[in-house]
């Protein structure tokens, strides 16, 4: 990733604390420590099999990174991926079987791959975060790169995550995806502009709105998401391509697309986000985000309802007590 093409970072998911907002009730979210790339010549040079992608099923920005691998084609043996179990429990990000952590929660989530072949002592995310540093003491979030070859995180921004499996494994992917871009450089300016207010408005806006404590934080978030999501419907309503920006699927498209695949089974109830659904409220994004679904298979076969319901209505005890996950929406998302 050169420095022209880097993202403004997003953060990612939180782990497991409970201290969600701050004393003004609003939720804050931390900014990510770790922000090496991966580039011929460089201190992480591309290779096969050198590095790991480390996800949950269940994390929206994790979800961007799975995707993008998808998309790229980019082999399981170049760039294998591990898996965290749906649930966030105290002891955050936990690899099953969970050993002695949290094991009164043992079984409530949707399984991940177990643990990482070599790292079988490491039972959780966190654990990875000390390997590489010895003195992290921030959240330990998902995604993440991890380098084998020097026990280390390369990345844990999900913005910058999604740039690097963009082209840093080009030489490693079939031919018809070498040279395939999701940032192309003519629309930039204007990817660059629309991630901007839908990172701050509704891919954090929904967190914001879900973790509020007071009234009027809770307020002052949840109506700037549904006037960002107003102004999504009018973008694509004029979209000749059906696309956010340009006449081609960009990172715009899929950034928001794994916060809006996750809005009626999720959102609207477990955040409080519930001035109007998705399939109910928004003609044209319902039909974009059907059409990214159900034609584009990188978009469906990373998506696994279960685990995200099943994260969120298990993993936050302050906002969800009794950890009962709804039967619904049926379907998850509608067909075309």
């Amino acid at each position: 990733m050169s420095s022209s093409s880097a993202s403004k970072p997003d953060a990612n998911h939180s782990d497991g604390s409970t201290k969600w907002s701050s004393t003004d009730g609003q939720f804050r979210r931390q900014v990510s420590s770790f922000r090496e790339t991966i580039k011929a010549g460089g201190k992480h040079a591309p290779a096969k099999g050198r590095y790991r992608l480390i996800v949950a099923y269940a994390c929206p920005w994790a979800h961007r990174a799975l995707i993008l691998k998808h998309l790229k084609q980019i082999p399981d043996d170049v760039l294998p991926v591990s898996v965290v179990d749906s649930l966030l429990g105290p002891e955050g990000w936990t690899f099953p079987p969970y050993g002695d952590t949290h094991e009164e929660l043992k079984g409530l989530g949707i399984p991940g791959t177990g643990y990482v072949p070599g790292h079988e002592k490491k039972k959780r995310i966190k654990d990875f975060y000390l390997a590489a540093d010895p003195e992290y003491s921030a959240r330990s979030t998902v995604p993440i790169i991890w380098d084998e070859e020097l026990q280390t995180v390369v990345n844990n921004e999900s913005a910058e995550i999604i740039r690097i499996l963009n082209d840093a494994f080009d030489e490693y992917v079939p031919a018809a995806q070498k040279g395939v871009t999701y940032y192309p450089e003519d629309l930039r300016k204007d990817i660059d502009s629309v991630n901007e207010w839908i990172y701050d408005k509704i891919n954090n806006g929904v967190y914001k709105s879900g973790f509020a404590t007071t009234q009027e934080a809770y307020e002052s978030n949840v109506k700037p998401l549904f006037e960002a999501l107003d102004k999504v419907e009018g973008i694509l309503s004029k979209s000749k391509s059906g696309y956010l920006v340009g006449d081609r699927l960009t990172e715009a498209d899929i950034r928001l697309f794994t916060t809006i695949i996750r809005f009626d089974p999720v959102y609207v109830g477990h955040f409080k986000c519930n001035i109007s659904t998705i399939r109910h409220g928004y003609p044209h994004l319902n039909k974009w985000v059907r059409e990214l679904y159900w034609k584009e298979p990188a978009f469906k076969e990373t998506t696994v309802f279960d685990s995200i319901k099943a994260h969120y209505y298990q993993s936050h005890p302050n906002v969800n007590p009794t950890r009962v996950v709804p039967v619904g929406p049926l379907p998850p998302i509608e067909p075309l």
